[in-house]
């Protein structure tokens, strides 16, 4: 069984999950499966992940991991009291293999009882399918490219650069997962939910945390996440106007979280599009902004110009870097935004998944909420996903976006 709890999946799922229960616990919605890796055979592997799925339907939460998520400050009483009825529902989730080696998942239901999905059933169907086909793993070549990765964070001059592991839903296994974070806090240090801890060599702690809340738990890491691209799609259907979503969006959000979880996702519309809603309220009122798509450096400059315009200490701010992140690249993107802001950078596959096989690029993105098409423009057009043309196109009208 490869999942096999509930709080094995993305912290931004559940703050998510929680917006929805109090706002829109209505919305019906689909979530379409996609893999971006040409000639990948997981058609043979279906009866395989949907066994997997269906032992993921069985699971409900235990009184252990209801009482760590009550001890979050953002997360409220009344939703742990209503994880603690949930379960996921197989008749919401359809794996049909295709003639032509790919397979087919749909996710279609309440959004209430079909957003923790997501995360599982990516880190299931890349479990399955690599020990399928690296049925010994080459762990050695694995810990050998993990410790080429510390020592390059652990040169002169990069004791303040933190990184944090966002790599679940892409890993090659959930035991790879786990021996990934526990060489990471012990070779870097790991911050500490409590008092910060020190790394071996005396400096300070550069593991940040994990988005895994069942890891975050488990080795007394700092679980990392606010919101995820479906959160903002969704809002085109939910709000009261589409130009007005992303605005509805983020307005929605601070009235949940009060301050906290105030990290805004910027690509949902391409970064001008953010920019121009962004205002001056906004950039004051969020924490900072994460990159997702598109040229991380441009998308920094661009950031912190903005927040001199609206005439906000960019040194108060945080950026946080997230799209296909290596550690070389993390450096330098330290190296050209240190001492201008506060910097996070959440690295991915390249973590979780780097034992010299190809990954999978796998995603499972809304596409409808609500019976109306939703996508995102993000500056990395192979990025975006939608079935209808029309919808995008228009969507390009509504937000300016050639």
């Amino acid at each position: 069984m490869i999942i096999q709890s509930l709080l094995d999946t993305d912290l931004y799922k559940f703050t998510m999950m929680q917006v929805v229960l109090h706002h829109f616990p209505g919305a019906q919605v689909e979530y379409r499966f996609k893999c971006r890796n040409p000639g990948v055979d997981l058609a043979q592997f279906a009866n395989e992940i949907r066994d997997e799925v269906r032992d993921l339907c069985s699971l409900q939460f235990r009184d252990a991991e209801l009482t760590y998520l009550r001890s979050m400050r953002f997360i409220k009483s009344d939703f742990v009291d209503f994880l603690g009825l949930f379960k996921l529902n197989e008749k919401y989730i359809s794996i049909v293999p295709q003639a032509s080696g790919e397979i087919e998942i749909s996710i279609k239901g309440p959004w209430l009882h079909t957003i923790l999905f997501e995360i599982p059933v990516l880190a299931i169907v890349n479990e399955v399918y690599f020990r399928n086909t690296a049925r010994t793993p080459d762990l050695a070549q694995g810990r050998q490219r993990l410790e080429a990765k510390i020592s390059q964070l652990q040169q002169d001059g990069l004791g303040d650069l933190k990184i944090a592991d966002y790599g679940t839903r892409r890993r090659f296994s959930k035991s790879w997962h786990e021996e990934v974070l526990r060489t990471l806090s012990a070779r870097l240090g790991a911050v500490s939910v409590s008092v910060p801890s020190r790394s071996g060599d005396g400096n300070s702690p550069q593991f940040a945390g994990t988005s895994n809340v069942l890891y975050a738990m488990k080795l007394g890491l700092i679980p990392l996440g606010t919101m995820a691209h479906e959160y903002l799609q969704a809002c085109q259907a939910l709000g009261p106007r589409l130009r007005d979503s992303q605005v509805f969006g983020f307005e929605m959000w601070s009235r949940e979280y009060r301050g906290d979880l105030g990290i805004a996702l910027s690509d949902v519309y391409g970064m001008s599009a953010f920019l121009r809603d962004f205002d001056l309220l906004f950039c004051k009122l969020f924490d900072g902004s994460r990159h997702d798509s598109g040229d991380p450096f441009q998308w920094g400059e661009r950031m912190l110009a903005h927040y001199v315009a609206n005439r906000v200490d960019p040194k108060t701010k945080t950026l946080i870097f997230s799209d296909g992140l290596t550690v070389p690249r993390t450096i330098e993107l330290y190296q050209q935004f240190r001492g201008r802001c506060q910097l996070a950078f959440g690295i991915g596959t390249n973590l979780t998944n780097d034992l010299g096989y190809e990954p999978l690029q796998i995603v499972i993105k809304m596409i409808r909420c609500n019976g109306q098409p939703v996508a995102k423009l993000s500056d990395t057009p192979s990025k975006n996903m939608c079935e209808d043309e029309k919808y995008l196109a228009y969507l390009r009208q509504v937000f300016e976006i050639a």
